[in-house]
């Protein structure tokens, strides 16, 4: 198979064990970097093919036909008109490139624009758990805009052109603070400087109630169980939220996070005071969501971008569409 072809192979062992092991769960994946990597790896092989093999192949196949000349014109001097073999099945032969480059080479066009289009304009995602209905529901394939909040350098996610930022109401995707290899959402509800409370189920920013209206309960299909819903106004934003009776008020469990001192808990619940350069988020399935409540704030360093489209639901077609 030659040292290359071993290389290659070698390769691809390594990448089916990274991302079985991700899919089986024995480890957290990282797709951006993953992508990054074969994004790098691709193009040396194109490089090596554009400016090496296949060069080296075409002079090959130019020997090949100036020998196959030479023979002919030798045989012809002594009478002998009809030659053997076709050389231009040989020269396709020499020219042919060899699947490891196929494999690499071939598919760094195609990777690249993933990348670029992943990386700087958008992103897919998953939506793994209810805490966001019903706005979101568990298994929606979602878009997010990843250039609103700025254009950030892939893997690193350090932004590099301010672009704009969150507004209160704004579903997004961020670097979940505690572990940023896992991605969350959820949706904005506190911008920097705004005073944040959540008392008695009542959400407040900067004293004032946020307005709510009532709405028929919600039928959740899997729990197979009425949730309160309610209509819910921040800033521009209208959306529905669930809230649980059988749920306390006040926030159990909550973490030691960076920060903390800015936020005061209580048996009727928690109020905050959000730090400059960060954003409070909560689930809109309120009393089913872990959120910043319970681990603090979201640094703008960790925004990822903003959800915007469902672009498909396996289990509900009518699910496709966009959301606020």
């Amino acid at each position: 198979m030659g040292f290359m072809g071993t290389l290659t192979a070698a390769l691809y062992s390594a990448l089916v064990v990274y991302l079985g092991g991700w899919f089986l769960g024995h480890w957290i994946g990282d797709f951006a970097l993953l992508l990054f990597l074969l994004t790098v790896v691709t193009l040396g092989y194109w490089l090596a093919e554009r400016f090496y093999f296949q060069p080296q192949r075409e002079r090959a196949a130019a020997a090949l036909e100036t020998q196959h000349a030479s023979r002919r014109a030798d045989l012809a001097r002594q009478g002998i008109a009809q030659v053997d073999g076709n050389v231009e099945e040989a020269k396709g032969r020499l020219l042919m490139q060899p699947w490891w480059l196929d494999w690499t080479a071939g598919l760094f066009p195609v990777i690249l624009v993933v990348f670029l289009l992943r990386s700087f304009l958008f992103e897919p995602f998953k939506i793994p758990s209810g805490s966001m209905l019903p706005t979101l529901e568990s298994g929606d394939l979602i878009l997010v805009n990843k250039f609103e909040y700025g254009v950030r350098l892939p893997v690193i996610n350090r932004k590099i052109i301010a672009n704009g930022d969150p507004a209160r109401g704004d579903v997004i995707v961020f670097r979940y603070p505690p572990d940023p290899r896992i991605d969350y959402i959820k949706r904005v509800v506190g911008l920097p400087g705004d005073e944040v409370a959540w008392l008695n189920k009542t959400l407040t920013l900067n004293g004032q109630p946020v307005a709510t209206g009532p709405l028929p309960d919600y039928y959740d299909e899997d729990s197979q169980r009425y949730t309160e819903q309610k209509n819910e106004t921040l800033g521009p934003v209208n959306h529905r939220i669930l809230l649980r009776a059988d749920r306390p008020s006040f926030v159990s469990g909550a973490e030691a996070f960076p920060n903390r001192e800015a936020c005061r808990y209580s048996a009727e619940g928690v109020s905050c005071k959000v730090p400059p350069g960060h954003y409070f988020v909560m689930g809109d399935n309120r009393d089913n969501s872990i959120d910043s409540r319970y681990w603090g704030f979201v640094p703008d360093r960790n925004l990822v971008g903003r959800a915007f489209f469902v672009w498909m639901n396996f289990g509900n077609l009518g699910r496709i569409g966009g959301f606020r």
